[in-house]
């Protein structure tokens, strides 16, 4: 994958599990501008939801930043770690990919919804990888590649810290990635 624009701080420094009462998980994002607050599709996408959480309560997401923020489209997180200068050269680390998780194409990406990323023609291979869309990309995203899986959604107060951090300057790294 080539990252295309990496932000000056971290996404996720982060996640914990607020609560999974009545088959509803609130996970919480603790990000260096603010706290984002996600409430996760349990019972409609248990595949991605599960696939999300296994991610969270084994500490991988934490330390990982918004590899790719494009304007007026998504902000997503969950491939890769801070990056460090050793030598005057960039190093990073991926996390450690689970195995690909069904496609549960059941939700439209409106503005606010978190879903799986994948690679391209392959509807089946969402792993650690996940987006926030910026703007209702129901149009595009819904239709292509099988459908994205949307397996939660962002509180208005979460969404205003995901839209500052979608404003902040990104700098393309080309193929350091």
């Amino acid at each position: 994958m080539i990252i295309k624009s990496l932000t000056t701080s971290l996404l996720c420094c982060s996640i914990l599990i607020l609560s999974s009462l009545s088959h509803a998980t609130t996970v919480l994002m603790h990000t260096g501008y603010g706290d984002i607050e996600v409430e996760l599709f349990d019972q409609s996408t248990p595949i991605a939801v599960g696939n999300f959480l296994e991610y969270v309560q084994a500490n991988q997401y934490n330390g990982t930043i918004v590899h790719r923020s494009i304007s007026d489209f998504i902000l997503q997180s969950g491939g890769f770690y801070t990056p460090t200068i050793t030598n005057n050269q960039l190093t990073h680390s991926a996390i450690e990919k689970n195995t690909n998780v069904d496609n549960e194409p059941i939700y439209s990406n409106v503005r606010s919804t978190i879903a799986m990323a994948k690679l391209q023609d392959s509807p089946d291979s969402a792993t650690s990888d996940w987006y926030i869309n910026l703007v209702d990309n129901s149009y595009n995203l819904d239709k292509q590649n099988g459908g994205f899986t949307v397996f939660g959604q962002v509180t208005e107060a979460g969404m205003l810290i995901v839209d500052f951090i979608a404003s902040i300057q990104t700098y393309n790294l080309g193929g350091a990635f």
